[in-house]
């Protein structure tokens, strides 16, 4: 397997990767854009899309659409959207059934620090339940309608409200692989939905009257038609494009000023991103090591060599330590799908990338190769950055030290007071209010 000699990635990556003649991928190239780009000139441009589309509403009811969840960047988008460009946001959350109870918490309170309204997607679960046994067999995901949920409401809520704007945070597709440029300034499109969020899988590919999905059942996943679109002109745009993206840093402020909570995860020492959900960092992101022989915790080192707060070497460690672990939530998902253990690993078990996977002399698969093996390759340190910094993610304290969280949450409170896990106004947030944070971007 051929490594980039800069980060962790291997050419398998899912969303494709291109090397140059240094061995370093297009990801990596991109990110270097961070530091070269004019960002307030950016953020500039950004206004000027907001003003245009105030303009367009005539800043009547809600200006845009934030997708959200009780984990990731949300609380960064909302601030940034609210309390630096002073928008008025309706904030739209799809429920994928699998939530922590920080999760809930963190979404509660994201809905009270920022006074928004928010409009929630909760789907039967035995609808779930359905299509995630047949997404599974079928394609050997158990995350599907997690992703389509997230990618599709917000933009059904756009077309049914009339509302055109909708924002989302990072560009993941650029973020990993550098697909595009920040200059590209790229949107969020149905074609973008399907081919990289999804897999290649749209709604319509999963009916199937044998596993019992309808065409009815998957209409929640189904996105809006383009003369839908054009008449009300739905666009997303991607706040990476405008903003110089580091998400360890913006998720520090978030902690800092509006008491996000953080957690410790199963299969990576990024304690910021997943705490919403039991499987991201679990089980789901195990079928992606089974699959691909890389996981989160590639993903997530990764990103710290290029923002320069981790060597390679220190990420390799990161890689080794974490990818192999068993995950501890299989047994909850389990129950929650109805499957038998031996099921779900009928399901997964071989979809295995023979590029990087092997079957050795007793049948059992093996690695081909590890980004470990790769750790002096040539011109490894001509390509390489040196690190300025140090990584540490903290863990905070959690609002519910009695409650154990090992049960999926299905649905919580909607808003934080002081009779309900800690109000508002007693909950520390680093010394500012809501009210009085700053109001300018975080680069």
């Amino acid at each position: 397997m051929i490594y980039c000699k800069r980060c962790l990635y291997p050419v398998n990556h899912p969303y494709g990767m291109v090397l140059d003649d240094h061995g370093v991928c297009m990801g990596c190239r991109i990110h270097e854009e961070k530091d070269s780009l004019d960002w307030s000139a950016r953020f500039r441009m950004l206004e000027r899309i907001v003003h245009t589309n105030a303009q367009r509403m005539g800043r009547k009811g809600f200006d845009c659409i934030i997708p959200v969840t009780g984990g990731g960047d949300s609380y960064f988008i909302v601030h940034t959207v609210k309390n630096v460009l002073g928008m008025n946001p309706l904030l739209v959350n799809y429920n994928a059934h699998y939530n922590t109870k920080v999760g809930v918490r963190n979404l509660a309170n994201l809905a009270t620090v920022f006074d928004c309204d928010i409009v929630t997607s909760t789907l039967s679960p035995d609808l779930l339940k359905r299509i995630t046994r047949h997404t599974l067999k079928k394609y050997g995901s158990m995350y599907w309608q997690v992703l389509a949920g997230y990618l599709t409401f917000p933009v059904q809520v756009a077309v049914r409200f009339r509302i055109p704007l909708i924002i989302w945070g990072v560009h993941p597709w650029s973020e990993q692989t550098g697909m595009f440029s920040h200059l590209d300034e790229v949107e969020m499109t149905e074609r973008c939905r399907k081919e990289h969020g999804l897999m290649g899988i749209s709604a319509e590919d999963i009916v199937d009257s044998v596993a019992g999905v309808t065409r009815g059942d998957v209409q929640p996943f189904v996105y809006p038609y383009d003369s839908e679109l054009e008449t009300v002109g739905v666009r997303g745009l991607y706040l990476s494009n405008y903003i110089r993206w580091d998400a360890k840093r913006q998720h520090e402020a978030m902690i800092d000023a509006y008491g996000y909570e953080s957690s410790v995860q199963q299969r990576t020492f990024n304690t910021y991103e997943d705490v919403h959900c039991f499987h991201s960092a679990g089980v789901h992101d195990y079928i992606k090591y089974l699959k691909y022989g890389y996981s989160k915790v590639t993903d997530h080192a990764t990103r710290e060599i290029r923002l320069k707060r981790m060597t390679r070497e220190e990420g390799i460690a990161k890689v080794l330590e974490y990818s192999e672990r068993t995950p501890a939530d299989l047994s909850l998902f389990l129950d929650w799908a109805e499957m038998s253990e031996r099921e779900f690993l009928d399901c997964v078990w071989n979809r295995r990338d023979e590029r990087i996977w092997a079957h050795d002399k007793s049948g059992e698969w093996v690695l081909r190769d590890r980004v470990d093996r790769h750790i002096c390759d040539e011109s490894i340190d001509a390509v390489r950055l040196e690190k300025n910094e140090e990584c540490h993610y903290r863990v905070t304290p959690t609002a519910e030290p009695q409650a154990p969280d090992n049960q999926y949450l299905l649905m919580g409170r909607g808003y934080i007071d002081r009779y309900n896990y800690g109000a508002v106004e007693d909950q520390p947030h680093g010394g500012m209010t809501p009210r009085t944070w700053q109001r300018k971007p975080i680069y």
